[in-house]
């Protein structure tokens, strides 16, 4: 099932199947406790981020291309980084490049996530994707020189401003993405092409990263886990092509479909 928050012209917020002609069906229920429908067909104001994350983890250079095009070693165990609630967008609406980042420094990650359904803590490999709900899009914006120069040594900070997290427009339930290492995602910056890689170029898979995750630690239904960018990052051209207000990012990822925002400067105070 393909479902999307949404909100109405009356500024109610629902939970909603969309359906193959783009219609979307209201559901009744909780996102991690069931749902069911409802048969009535609803007309979108605007869609939401399919949910708003319990905690947010993100996985660098799990890549193999786009290691090699940062000219860094391949991994030993997954590079885990975390996103604030602050940095959740909504499909549609801006990136915003704050006035503390260079004009030269913000980048695209297009990437796949993966949303934990059940509550877990231990995980084995065979059984991590049984706790999956579903996957969707996201992108890991990211200011380049906070990210290595600024933040202390840690990613956080670069990668954590408002609105460096854009997510969905849909959460596809696990049983229609069987395996998730037989996907292909794409990135484009207005129309043009920067990102093509099939996800089972990941040096640590999905499962793996779901059973390194939950070692020692609870995963709560609603964790959002960032699987890792392929190559085609803005850094990784000679030279780099950052992101500029009036951009478009546009990641399309199969069967799950398409995430687009704007890219806008913050308006000064």
């Amino acid at each position: 099932m393909k479902i999307v928050r949404f909100e109405t012209g009356e500024g109610r917020i629902h939970l909603g199947r969309q359906r193959d002609d783009g219609a979307v069906e209201r559901l009744d229920g909780e996102l991690f406790d069931g749902l069911a429908p409802t048969g009535e067909v609803r007309q979108p104001r605007r869609i939401l981020a399919p949910l708003i994350p319990t905690t947010v983890y993100c996985i660098g250079a799990n890549y193999r291309r786009h290691c090699d095009e940062c000219n860094v070693a391949y991994p030993e165990q997954p590079i885990v980084f975390m996103k604030g609630a602050n940095a959740l967008v909504d499909p549609g609406q801006p990136i915003v490049m704050p006035s503390v980042c260079d004009g030269d420094e913000v980048d695209y990650e297009g990437e796949l996530a993966v949303v934990i359904g059940k509550r877990c803590k231990n995980v084995s490999r065979e059984r991590a994707l049984d706790y999956v709900l579903g996957y969707t899009c996201a992108n890991d914006v990211s200011a380049r020189n906070w990210q290595k120069n600024r933040g202390g040594g840690q990613w956080c900070r670069g990668k954590g401003f408002d609105s460096f997290l854009p997510l969905g427009p849909a959460l596809v339930t696990g049983d229609e993405i069987p395996d998730p290492a037989e996907l292909t995602l794409r990135t484009w910056v207005n129309g043009d092409l920067r990102q093509e890689s099939p996800t089972n170029d990941m040096i640590f898979d999905i499962p793996e990263l779901i059973a390194f995750l939950s070692s020692g630690t609870t995963l709560l239904p609603g964790t959002v886990i960032l699987t890792g960018t392929p190559h085609g990052v803005g850094l990784g051209f000679d030279p780099p092509r950052m992101l500029r207000p009036g951009d478009e990012v546009r990641i399309e990822i199969d069967r799950i479909g398409a995430l687009v925002n704007p890219v806008a400067a913050e308006a000064q105070a």
